[in-house]
Parts: C-alpha cells; structure tokens; sequence
C-alpha cells in the first residue's frame, strides 16, 4: 500500500519543494536618500519586497509590493542590483530574489500594518547596515559597489 502512494509523494515534492521567487526594491527618493521598512515578523529594517504572484511579472511585482508596504510610487525602475538564490538568504524558505533599484516618489506611508512597523529614509552613509534582514545588507552593498550579482 505504502508503494502505491510513492509516486505521488515523488511528484508533491517535485512541485512543491521548489524556490519561491521573491523581489526587493531598493527605493531611491529624489533627495537620494533610501528607503527601508522596519518588518513586523522580525522588527529588522529590510527593503520592501515580496513574492511575485502567480500571472505578475517581477518588475509589476516589484511595483506592487513597493506601493503596498511604503505607499510610494515608482517613478522608474532602474538597473538590475542581482539575483539572489543562496538557500540561506531567508530563514522562512529557500526563494530566489531579484533586487531592482528604483526611482520613487511620494510620501513614505505605512499602508499594511501587518507588515510594517516603520518607514524611514536613511541617506546612505546613515543606513543600519550589519542589522537588516536576510540578505539586504548584501544587496545595498552590491547597489552602491555598482555590481550586477549573480549569486
């Protein structure tokens, strides 16, 4: 009995155990100054981003996901930062991120308080690196290095 439902153990684990495909967007306001969310799950500054949903595109999720957790805007998306797949980079789940640097207007505002606690610029010399969440100390160290990441 055991070996009949074998395959269909094979083919769950096939489809499910695979990355989540996330993405972070490294907010640039028009002062230069950058954006970050203090994340309720863990109350680690971190930039905004999410999963991509089923049907989105990165850049749309990218937008999305900026809109719902700072209330801005994005004036236009800028250059690729990296892609991000070491299985360790977030401790809920293995998922790829794709960070995008993007040119934001408006407001910061805290639209989903069940993500977000607080919203601050930083200028980048002010920024809480050494102290953010996942990888993100990572992804803004490779955004002002200048490098495109593969990693």
């Amino acid at each position: 009995m055991a070996s009949m439902f074998r395959p269909l153990r094979v083919l769950l684990g096939l489809i499910l155990r695979r990355p989540i495909l996330s993405a972070s967007v490294i907010p640039v306001m028009p002062d230069g100054t950058i954006v970050l969310i203090r994340r309720k799950d863990n109350s680690q500054w971190g930039l905004p981003g999410g999963i991509v949903d089923w049907g989105e595109d990165i850049s749309t999720a990218a937008c999305r996901e900026l809109l719902e957790e700072t209330g801005l805007s994005q004036v236009r998306l800028g250059r690729l930062v990296g892609i991000y797949s070491a299985p360790e980079r977030d401790p809920r789940f293995h998922s790829i991120c794709v960070a995008i640097e993007a040119r934001v207007q408006g407001t910061p505002s805290i639209i989903d308080p069940h993500e977000v606690l607080e919203i601050q610029s930083f200028s980048p010399a002010n920024l809480p690196l050494g102290q953010l969440a996942h990888d993100h100390d990572r992804q803004l160290k490779d955004y002002f290095s200048g490098s495109t990441v593969l990693s």
